[in-house]
This record gives C-alpha cells, structure tokens and sequence, in this order.
C-alpha cells in the first residue's frame, strides 16, 4: 500500500501559479508538472499535460513503461497542439515528472527540471537528472557550483513538454520497499531547499500532509522565488 500527499503554494513572489500535479492512487500515478509561458500559458500547459498523462492511463488496463511513455508523448503533442490553434499561448511548455507505482518497483519519467527523490533506508537521493544547461553544459564544461547558482543561464532548460515535437523522456526504476518515501518536487522547492533539508524534513516524524507543510514553510522561508510543489509518497507495510 502506498500513501500519498501533495501541496502547492504560489510561492512568495509570483501572483499565479504555475504548477500542477496530481494523484491517482486508483492507478497507482503520481504526476506533477511546473509550467511557463506568458498569459497564464503556463498554467494551461502544466494542467493540460498532467490531466492528458492521467487518461491515458485510465483508458487503457496496462501499467508499464510503454504506456508511461506514450501517454508522456501524447501531452506533448496535445500542448502543442493547442499553442498552435491559439496564438495567445505560442511558446508555452512545462516541466513534467510522473511516477507510477507497480508494486515492487517505482518507473519514473521526467522532462525538465522538476524531480523525484527516493529515501530508501540510509540512502537519499536524486532519481532524476535534469535537462537543463546547468546540468547538460555547465557541469560538464567544469563550471564550479556557485558560479552555477548565478549562472545567467540557470534557468535554461534543454526539453519541456511542448517545445519540440521530438521530445527526449528520461526514464528510471527504483526498487520500492517497505518504510521508503518517495518525493516529486518542482524546482521552486528544490531550487531554494537544500538536499540536506530535504532528507531531514523525509526522516522527520509526522504525516506525508505535515512534511509537505514543512516544505512549504522552508521554501517561502527561503523566498520562494517560484512556485512551489511538493508530492510525497510512502511505502507502508
């Protein structure tokens, strides 16, 4: 069994909010999505992209990969498609990581830069590798941590939901045991709270509902630049 909580805040700074996520533990999905574009272009990216990833899911009885991806490459299609027939919303995308829980195992998939974690026992860490220019180009041209902090392109992502018809999907499994938590986060979270915290707040006692508030509460202590979101997971026995 596996219990669930998520919690979004507009953050300190922005007047909308831009993420979005959902849970279907029916399906066993969890999905969250941080959108951009102009004209609440954003908004209607991250939800259109989340919602078309959840029907895919209910109208089909298979729970694999292949349906994560395909239903993945259906939300990109489907908000192309609509920047397309609306010029209101040209260049609109959004971030998208979604989680799929099988029993055993966790398949994960994400585009952008917003994550997933595992605390599993004593090992916490990052599932997911962003596609971003801090991470594709800056790292690798030896760039040191703090000059990437204040990189002029940290902002950049290299693949969004929405942005090219030839969409690049990461995908990963984590083994899902017993007592492990799982934690989905956009990077008005991860961006501003850092892994240490983040690992505290997952191995604190309390509800998924009162970590997510501690998330939260950290983000906007921090000045929640950005939207922030949080989706937690647990594995109970």
């Amino acid at each position: 069994m596996t219990e669930a909580f998520g919690l979004s805040d507009v953050g300190c700074v922005r007047t909308n909010n831009e993420d979005y996520y959902r849970i279907a533990p029916e399906l066993g999905l969890y999905v969250l999505a941080d959108g951009m574009g102009g004209a609440k272009a954003g908004e209607r990216a991250s939800e259109l992209a989340v919602e078309t990833v959840v029907s895919a899911f209910r109208e089909t009885p298979e729970r694999d990969s292949q349906v994560l991806l395909k239903a993945i490459e259906s939300a990109n299609n489907q908000v192309r498609l609509l920047a397309k027939n609306d010029p209101k919303l040209e260049g609109m995308g959004t971030t998208l990581v979604a989680t799929l829980d099988t029993g055993e195992e966790l398949l994960i998939a994400s585009v952008g830069d917003s994550r997933a974690y595992l605390l599993d026992g004593a090992s916490f860490r990052a599932i997911t590798e962003d596609q971003s220019w801090v991470n594709e180009v800056g790292r690798p041209l030896g760039i040191d941590e703090a000059s990437l902090r204040t990189h002029p392109l940290r902002h950049v992502l290299t693949m969004a939901i929405g942005a090219s018809a030839n969409l690049v999907v990461n995908f990963y499994s984590a083994s899902w045991t017993t007592g492990s938590q799982a934690l989905l986060s956009s990077d008005g979270l991860h961006g501003v709270v850092c892994r240490e915290k983040l690992e505290e707040v997952l191995r604190s006692a309390g509800t998924l509902e009162t970590k997510c508030r501690q998330f939260i509460e950290m983000a906007r202590a921090a000045g929640a630049p950005d939207n922030v979101t949080a989706v937690l997971l647990r594995r109970a026995s």
